[in-house]
């Protein structure tokens, strides 16, 4: 049965393979050669920088005032953005990571913060996901039309394309 936010469903859903990146990369640290390292991380890096980030920042400007307005709450959607600054700080962080490694190996105290902030990114965008399918979109798909869900869905497309553009700008 098609819903009408199937649209973000189906975004999710080809997401996931990417988001299991950051297992992997995680499960590298400390187990395969550094270059190997190095690359699961890049591809983390790109995956979280040029696709989730945007996705989040979109989420905010378009779908999560919908939701607000949809359950008559204001505030509805704030753990919600909070996950999207957790979300960011740990990117942040691991681009600094990033850029340290180098050389032939990571120093232990180096391998073990990567290490975490890969899994705790991991975690915390399984999670963030699984909210929005377990909560928003069942209550969207029974209050919104389609008219206002394809609207609402244009204007994340939209926030999401600028967004991307903002962040490779900066």
């Amino acid at each position: 049965m098609t819903t009408v936010t199937q649209p973000l469903r189906d975004e999710h859903k080809e997401s996931l393979p990417q988001m299991q990146i950051l297992q992997r990369a995680a499960d590298s640290v400390g187990e395969e050669p550094t270059d190997t390292v190095r690359r699961n991380v890049d591809e983390a890096y790109e995956f979280l920088a040029h696709h989730l980030i945007p996705h989040a920042q979109a989420e905010e400007k378009a779908l999560y005032p919908v939701v607000e307005r949809v359950m008559g709450a204001p505030e509805a959607t704030a753990t919600m953005r909070r996950d999207h600054v957790e979300v960011g700080r740990l990117t942040a962080e691991l681009g600094k990571l990033r850029e340290n490694l180098s050389g032939s190996t990571a120093d232990a105290s180096g391998a073990n913060r990567l290490r975490a902030v890969l899994y705790g990114l991991s975690a915390l965008v399984k999670l963030h996901f699984a909210k929005e399918e377990e909560v928003y979109l069942p209550l969207l798909d029974k209050r919104l039309s389609q008219a206002e869900a394809t609207e609402m869905f244009e204007a994340m497309e939209a926030a999401a394309a600028g967004a991307k553009a903002a962040n490779t700008a900066a």
